[in-house]
């Protein structure tokens, strides 16, 4: 689980069975400080995020079982939107 910064919108006309209707958003990694590191991603908007949002990021098999139905072919879903962080 990682964090970010959600920085603009995809638009998609067709798409696999199971993600109809989803939402997805382009988001930059950041630290905990909100310093971007590495490349943006493709996120599926599990929280109803929106561009600006600071939010939490899942990956890999765990962000297809944030999806309902679970399971479907995704590497990155928006499960969380962070208030703030305290180190």
């Amino acid at each position: 689980m990682h964090l970010g910064v959600v920085i603009g919108t995809v638009v998609c006309s067709k798409r696999v069975s199971g993600l109809e209707g989803a939402r997805f958003l382009v988001v930059q990694p950041v630290t905990h400080a909100r310093t971007p590191y590495g490349p943006p991603e493709v996120a599926v908007d599990r929280v109803s995020a929106s561009p600006g949002s600071f939010v939490m990021l899942e990956g890999s098999r765990e962000a297809a079982l944030a999806c309902d139905p679970w399971f479907v072919p995704v590497d990155s879903a928006i499960v969380g939107l962070v208030d703030e962080v305290d180190t």
